[in-house]
């Protein structure tokens, strides 16, 4: 994998998600805040209770706000973790694409490592990241109608990597997209292992998607 011969895109990348589900947009600084304390109570109730035992009024209470304001936003739970998946999303994509600009990788193992580790921190240190993840647990396809959440996830990587990989559209989109199916199952499997991530199977998780991408692209 060689660099671009383009100039790599210093805006971070726009995630391929459908708009936040809510039911009207806060236009108002204290509606937007309040939206804001909506998904972080919900996320922090997902860490306590599970998605199964959250409750619209759980939500609302945790947030200090009133459950019909919750609804004026929402309309119901599922919107609520939804929003929070896709905020969560976006966090991802900023951080990895921020990563990149930093590091101005000039192999892509360096870019495998990068994704993999900001991933890693997320699910360690990001409330309720680690029991909902991009949404799989609620529904394999919360994050847009039409493609699965790890294809939304696969796409949001291509936006930022095509500014560093010269590679044609369609074969990066396909070599990230089973990377990402590949390293998914083994991450899993980490956290099924450890809850802070079984670091053998980690540095595995590498390993293979490392030697994956060294099949299609050389070394």
């Amino acid at each position: 994998m060689s660099e671009s011969r383009e100039t790599p895109r210093n805006d971070v990348a726009e995630t391929q998600a459908e708009p936040t589900p809510l039911r009207r947009k806060p236009v108002q600084q204290r509606s937007a805040r309040r939206v804001e304390q909506m998904l972080d109570a919900s996320a922090v109730l997902i860490d306590e209770l599970g998605y199964d035992a959250l409750t619209t009024t759980l939500i609302a209470k945790r947030a200090g706000v009133a459950v019909g304001s919750l609804y004026q936003f929402f309309p119901d739970k599922r919107a609520v973790v939804q929003a929070l998946t896709q905020r969560n999303l976006e966090r991802f994509v900023a951080a990895v694409n921020e990563r990149l600009q930093q590091l101005s990788p000039e192999h892509w193992w360096n870019i495998v490592d990068s994704v993999l580790d900001i991933y890693l921190q997320m699910h360690r240190e990001v409330p309720g990241f680690s029991k909902v993840h991009f949404g799989d647990v609620i529904d394999v396809r919360l994050l847009a109608d039409d493609r699965d959440n790890n294809s939304v996830i696969a796409d949001s990587l291509v936006e930022i990597l095509r500014g560093h990989v010269d590679r044609p559209a369609d074969e990066l989109r396909f070599a990230i997209a089973i990377a990402n199916e590949t390293a998914d199952a083994l991450l899993k499997l980490a956290f099924r292992r450890d809850p802070n991530g079984d670091e053998r199977i980690v540095a595995e998780a590498k390993h293979v998607v490392k030697g994956y991408l060294a099949s299609k692209f050389g070394d």
